[in-house]
């Protein structure tokens, strides 16, 4: 059965507001039902030290929640070779952090380029320095029981054919794809049919609603789609993304891994992440398989 959950960002607005913090962010996902909480520094906590992991360790324990993931951001696109060799090496110290708060999966970005230099040319030349350091990363991380995985994430390794070649690439058992059903968009890819590409590679599921306009008269608070469209954050099921038709595509392959909440509108975040948790079972439900 998907063990349905929360990531952390979903509440980085409010927690930029000190209106929570990731005691509160855990606490909430319980309160809804969650089984598991994914956490992401930076926008929601900071993890600096050991200290800071054992605190949210103990208390994912104490909700009795489940730690999904440690998702982390990464750049392996840099100008030289002692770059991309740092960035390998401060995340292997991420993965020690995730193995130490209990984490089985961990994702990390490959890599951004401005969107100008996201063409094919410039991802023939950039695949093999990710698929190294992916592959570093993924053999690092097997000593610890952790999956790594990428997310479709950044517009240059977003689509799903570009994502896919680099998991074949890279060629290691611990090595998935964190599938953001929503992130598709950003390169104007249909949700629906690139989960059905990339569902058996899943070791993750960001689960994630937009708005989807051509032309919206105000375009503050819109992301610019690579071909143009715009794209707005919305609570699960009140966007324009088909969710309960991708929820089945995800429930016929057989995953029954974690499913994360992830919510980036504009709407009060508790609410919209409430109201997310009751949408997600609502689509279970007509799925066939319950609630959550």
């Amino acid at each position: 059965m998907l063990k349905v959950g929360l990531n952390s960002y979903s509440m980085a607005k409010a927690v930029k507001k000190g209106e929570i913090d990731i005691f509160g962010i855990i606490r909430f996902t319980a309160e809804q039902g969650g089984k598991h909480i994914e956490i992401v520094p930076g926008s929601s906590c900071t993890v600096d030290d050991f200290d800071a992991v054992d605190a949210i360790a103990k208390a994912i324990k104490e909700a009795g929640l489940e730690i999904s993931s440690y998702t982390v951001s990464a750049d392996f696109m840099l100008p030289t070779a002692a770059e991309v060799r740092a960035e390998i090496e401060r995340l292997k110290q991420e993965v020690i952090k995730g193995a130490r708060m209990g984490a089985s999966r961990m994702r990390h970005d490959a890599g951004w380029r401005d969107l100008q230099n996201t063409h094919y040319e410039q991802f023939e030349k950039d695949l093999p320095i990710a698929v190294d350091a992916c592959g570093e990363i993924a053999d690092f991380a097997r000593q610890y029981g952790i999956v790594t995985s990428v997310e479709n994430h950044g517009m240059h390794f977003q689509g799903s054919e570009r994502v896919l070649r680099l998991i074949q690439g890279v060629n290691r058992d611990n090595f998935r794809m964190t599938v953001d059903v929503g992130n598709f968009l950003c390169v104007d890819e249909d949700p629906e049919i690139a989960v059905q590409n990339c569902i058996r590679y899943a070791s993750m599921i960001h689960f994630k609603d937009f708005t989807i306009r051509r032309d919206p008269p105000n375009v503050k608070g819109y992301l610019k789609t690579a071909h143009g469209r715009y794209l707005r954050g919305a609570c699960i099921g009140d966007g324009d993304i088909p969710l309960t038709a991708v929820m089945k595509t995800i429930v016929d392959s057989g995953y029954d891994g974690f499913l994360s909440i992830e919510y980036e509108g504009f709407e009060d975040c508790r609410e919209a992440c409430a109201r997310s948790f009751e949408n997600v079972a609502a689509m279970l439900e007509k799925c066939g398989v319950g609630g959550i």
